[in-house]
């Protein structure tokens, strides 16, 4: 055993003295600055047993998503109202579980909006923490987009307003942003799901159109909600039950080629989506869009990992009459001895073979590319081990800081092409994403350039991006609204912990 990782083993073993008084003391502090806050509460003391994967019912029909109602009649105009409360679920058979959910859906809500569309939407906080609604990757000011400073606290009230610009149809969710309780939130069953269309018709408008929201849950033998344990708090939690729609393994019968969106709404997992024939012989998957809609043209992919945070639109068109998705084990470089995330069905597939899938235009969409960047951002993902007040703390660091709600760490002008990279210095993978839009990858590379040459990214829009242990992303991205944005790893128990800054666009 090599140094660091004796290291890291001691550090799990003894993490449970750094989270003493955990949620508690969180939820005291929700509304204040957390600069060199310790990393998220874990119970490590008096750990129940979690339930059993037989517990919950498999295969039974997808279900369609709730969607949250229009209370506008203006076509124009979206106004609604979203309850963020606790409620109770009965998951597992006569042992109730308490969530937290918007407007009482165990389910995640589906939001659909138009490119144009004025939005309207009050958020009342019914939880005992401070919250806010982040939209993750929309284009919306700073000032409505619910970053940390904009909490709203218990028995609160706030309105969110913005109209949304036209060429921004995709994928996008909402979720909670309050620091250091983001992931809790969230693992509790906070977070919704957002389409927007667009004006005109797309290259797939009239495809059928198939929603997957893949959550997980980590539930005790007893019904309730599992606490972190030291392994979620260093390397992000992944529940036991891998769930589509709120569903665990459902069933899809499909009779038609069908355009698929989907979502990781989880707090951590890495997905490495595969398609598996009747045989258990993979096959392609054939992606349409990422985050921000469509690509320029299809791509085809053995396998697709779509990290925490990020979406995709797939096409799907079976050529068997039964198939199956998995998310196939991934190694993202866990730490402190923690085996890599393994194989994982999602859903099976029912379908009317096709012999002959929907043929696409070569060009799904027009995308023009940015042009040259007159300013170059450094971002660095780093991990450090340290002893405070006598007890070992892992630190989760960006450009070798934690995150500080005072402190700006970045500052862009409004309207200018920049250049960002980032890196990763640490022992695993991190998720980055930017609020105020979407940008434009341009390569992946080596930080240490020998091992082996920068591969390029197809030109697409996008606000998440996977960074691997050793590697640095560069992408192009113009900030359109002045004002505070984020920056930050989207494993929440990470950017809960510091791994995030402040920009501030002037």
């Amino acid at each position: 055993m090599n140094r660091r990782d004796f290291m890291l083993k001691t550090l799990y073993s003894s993490l449970a003295l750094g989270f003493a008084g955990g949620a508690q003391a969180q939820n005291a502090m929700s509304g204040m600055n957390h600069a060199g806050m310790r990393m998220p509460a874990a119970d490590l003391t008096n750990a129940a047993p979690l339930a059993s994967l037989d517990v919950l019912p498999k295969g039974l029909p997808l279900s369609t998503l709730p969607v949250l109602a229009n209370q506008s009649s203006d076509a124009q105009l979206f106004k609604a109202t979203l309850t963020a409360a606790p409620m109770t679920h009965e998951i597992i058979k006569g042992k109730p579980t308490t969530i937290w959910a918007y407007n009482q859906s165990a389910a995640p809500l589906l939001i659909e909006w138009t490119e144009g569309m004025t939005v309207e939407i009050e958020l009342i906080n019914d939880l005992p923490q401070t919250t806010t609604i982040h939209w993750h990757g929309l284009p919306v000011p700073p000032d409505q987009d619910g970053a940390p400073q904009d909490g709203v606290p218990p028995k609160g009230r706030r309105m969110y307003r913005f109209t949304l610009p036209d060429d921004c149809a995709g994928t996008y969710w909402f979720h909670p942003h309050p620091h250091g309780i983001t992931h809790e939130q969230v693992f509790r069953g906070l977070a919704g799901v957002i389409v927007v269309k667009p004006k005109h018709k797309d290259a797939l408008t009239d495809v059928k159109e198939v929603h997957w929201v893949v959550t997980d849950l980590k539930l005790n033998a007893d019904g309730r909600i599992a606490e972190n344990d030291a392994n979620d708090v260093m390397n992000g939690r992944e529940g036991q039950f891998l769930l589509v729609n709120g569903q665990y393994q459902p069933s899809l019968n499909v009779s038609e080629p069908v355009r698929v969106r989907l979502w990781n709404a989880t707090n951590a997992r890495f997905l490495n989506l595969q398609w598996l024939g009747e045989s258990g012989q993979a096959q392609d998957l054939l992606q349409i869009g990422t985050d921000g809609g469509l690509l320029t043209a299809a791509e085809s992919h053995s396998t697709l990992l779509v990290a925490s945070g990020e979406r995709v639109e797939l096409l799907l068109s079976p050529k068997e009459s039964k198939m199956s998705v998995h998310a196939s084990a991934y190694n993202q470089g866990k730490m402190g001895g923690a085996k890599p995330t393994p194989a994982t069905p999602l859903l099976s597939i029912h379908a009317s073979p096709m012999d002959k899938g929907l043929e696409l235009p070569a060009q799904l969409r027009a995308i023009s590319p940015l042009g040259g960047a007159t300013v170059t951002q450094n971002v660095v993902f780093s991990e450090t081990m340290s002893m405070e007040n006598g007890v070992h703390q892992m630190n989760f660091l960006l450009n070798g800081k934690k995150f500080d709600m005072q402190r700006v760490d970045f500052t862009s002008k409004e309207g200018e092409i920049e250049e960002w990279r980032v890196e990763n210095t640490s022992d695993m993978d991190h998720p980055f994403h930017i609020h105020g839009g979407q940008f434009q990858l341009q390569r992946r590379e080596w930080i240490d350039p020998s091992r082996g040459s920068p591969t390029a990214f197809s030109l697409a829009w996008k606000d998440t991006v996977n960074v691997k242990s050793g590697e640095r992303v560069v992408f192009k991205m113009v900030q359109k609204h002045k004002g505070l944005r984020m920056l930050h790893c989207h494993i929440l128990e990470h950017e809960d912990a510091g791994m995030m800054a402040n920009l501030n666009v002037v």
